[in-house]
């Protein structure tokens, strides 16, 4: 059984979510606050997390920081629409994927399956260039050095990968992720896109892994 740790000091919206996901089969760990969010990820390992945005005391920006300092585990953030510019800084700490309050809690689930499916590929090697991409293991190397990537970031560019030197539009990458997104999310594309070249460029001005193709989308360069 999946493990979920869920980070929300409302109450009562920590209550729906608790009981969305008991009843679909994950088994949920709660926590109210940032500093209890951090011990219950340390004593719990779990597979997923789900993260407010807006917590007190500590933010979920910088629990954000802390989980990633401990593990690449999914987060899914939580976050209210005036709270934008803090979502695409959380998707460039690691985060994986958000959700905006007011929610659907079926929506919330769905967007939770997606992100845990998408650390079940079945195994294959994918070469391009200098990059070799390990799917069943889900590592990354390029000229040999090990690539440490989130999830969501591995499998957006496993989808540009498998199709190198073909130009993906930021809706296409939505879609292949989530399963059709609208164009509010093309922010957070290019917030994975930025982490990920952050972190397999050798040079962080040259691009010359995963491409640009302007007024278009992203490629991974053809070999």
């Amino acid at each position: 059984m999946e493990k979920i740790l869920v980070i929300e000091d409302e109450l009562k919206i920590a209550r729906l979510v608790h009981d969305y996901l008991d009843e679909v089969g994950y088994d949920v760990v709660m926590a109210h606050d940032g500093q209890a969010g951090i011990a219950g990820f340390r004593q719990h390992r779990p597979d997923l997390v789900i993260l407010d945005l807006g917590l007190p005391a500590m933010d979920g920006l910088e629990v954000t920081r802390r989980i990633r300092a401990l593990s690449q585990a999914p987060i899914v953030m939580l976050t209210a629409r005036s709270e934008e510019a803090d979502t695409i800084v959380g998707l460039e700490l690691g985060a994986d994927d958000y959700i905006t309050k007011p929610f659907s809690p079926r929506e919330l689930v769905a967007r939770v399956r997606a992100v845990l499916r998408r650390n079940q590929t079945p195994g294959e090697i994918v070469r391009t260039g200098s990059l070799e991409i390990d799917l069943a293991r889900r590592s990354v190397r390029v000229d040999g050095r090990s690539i440490d990537l989130t999830a969501t970031e591995f499998d957006l560019l496993v989808t540009m990968a498998r199709s190198p030197g073909r130009v993906f539009t930021r809706a296409q990458l939505g879609d292949a992720l989530l399963g059709g997104l609208d164009g509010t999310y093309d922010r957070a594309v290019d917030s994975h896109i930025k982490n990920i070249r952050r972190k397999v460029e050798t040079s962080p001005n040259e691009h010359t892994i995963v491409e640009t193709v302007y007024g278009v989308g992203y490629r991974v360069a053809d070999a």
